[in-house]
C-alpha cells in the first residue's frame, strides 16, 4: 500500500456517482466509503449497477458526475491523469481481479512473465526475481509454478496468479468483481481464506462485487445493497444480513435456496416489489 494513504481512515471514498446509458441510469447517486484495511461488499442482481460502479472506481468507465477519491486524492477531477508518471501512480492505487482468471491471463505468458510485466512497468530498473518469489509465496503457489502457462493450472491456481499480479504494484484498494464465482465451492473457500490472510498482512482495502450473500457474509465488514443503480441499504454486514430494513434486501436473502424454499413465492414477491 502506498505510504501516503496509511494515515487516511477512508482509503476509498465514492461521492454521488452518476452514470447513464441513454435513458438507463446504471448508477444513480451512489456514495460509500471503504476504510483502510477494510472490506466492503456491493451486492445486487444483474443490472443493479454494481459492476458499473466498480469499473468507475478502477477507471475503466467514466462517471457522468460524482467523484472517486483514494487516499483523499480525487481520481475523477480534470487533469488528474496527465503525465505518464501520474497515470502509472493512479493505476497502482486501485487494481482489479476479474471473475474468469483464464480470460484475464495471457495464455502464451508464463506465471513469472505475468508478474514481471507489471513490476517492470511500475518499478523499472530493478531486479524483480526476489519480488516474484515473494508474490508466489504470498498467494500460496511457490516458485514451482513460475514456469507454468495458464492452461497448465487449475482454476483456483489461475485466480491466485491473478491476485498476485494485482498485488504486485502494492495497491491501496483491490476490487474483486465476482472473483470466486467461477470456482468450485471448496476452492472458493480457499481463495477467500487467502484473501483474508492477505488483507491482514498488507492492510489493502477490498471492494467485493458479488451477488453471493454467502461470500459477503464471510469476507466483508460492511455491505452496500444496490437495485436499479441506487443504494437501497447499507451498513455493517452482520447487522444488515441479520435484520434487513429494505424489502429488496429481504428478497435477496429469501432467494438463497434452503429447506422450505419457495421459488414461486419469491418470484411473486419480486414482481410486486
Amino acid at each position: 500500500m502506498p505510504d501516503d494513504v496509511d494515515d487516511v481512515r477512508d482509503v476509498l471514498e465514492v461521492r454521488g456517482l452518476h452514470r447513464s446509458y441513454g435513458a438507463v441510469r446504471a448508477v444513480d447517486d451512489v456514495s460509500f466509503a471503504l476504510r483502510a484495511g477494510g472490506s466492503l461488499g456491493i451486492v445486487g442482481e444483474s443490472g443493479s449497477g454494481k459492476t458499473t460502479t466498480a469499473r468507475i472506481v478502477v477507471g475503466l468507465e467514466r462517471a457522468d458526475a460524482g467523484e472517486v477519491l483514494v487516499g483523499g486524492r480525487s481520481r475523477t477531477a480534470a487533469g488528474t491523469g496527465r503525465g505518464r508518471a501520474r497515470r502509472l501512480a493512479r493505476a497502482r492505487e486501485v487494481q482489479m481481479v476479474f471473475q474468469d482468471p483464464y480470460l484475464s491471463l495471457d495464455p502464451r505468458t508464463t506465471v513469472e512473465q505475468a508478474l514481471r510485466e507489471p513490476l517492470g512497468l511500475h518499478f523499472p530498473g530493478r531486479d524483480h526475481t526476489r519480488r516474484v518469489g515473494e508474490l508466489l509465496d504470498q498467494v500460496g503457489l511457490g516458485t514451482r509454478a513460475a514456469d507454468a502457462l495458464p492452461r497448465q493450472l487449475s482454476g483456483g491456481q489461475r485466480q491466485r496468479v491473478a491476485i498476485a499480479r494485482a498485488l504486485a504494484v502494492e495497491p491501496a484498494v483491490l476490487v474483486l468483481d465476482e472473483a470466486v464465482a467461477a470456482l468450485d465451492v471448496s476452492v472458493q473457500a480457499q481463495i477467500l481464506n487467502l484473501l483474508a490472510d492477505i488483507r491482514e498482512q498488507t492492510r489493502v482495502g477490498y471492494l467485493f462485487i458479488t451477488h453471493d450473500l454467502g461470500v459477503v457474509r464471510c469476507v466483508t465488514d460492511e455491505i452496500v445493497v444496490m437495485r436499479h443503480g441506487r443504494i437501497v441499504e447499507a451498513g455493517a454486514t452482520a447487522e444488515v444480513l441479520a435484520a434487513p430494513r429494505h424489502a429488496y434486501t429481504r428478497l435477496l436473502l429469501e432467494s438463497v435456496p434452503r429447506p422450505g424454499w419457495d421459488p414461486e413465492a419469491i418470484a411473486a414477491a419480486r414482481r410486486a416489489l
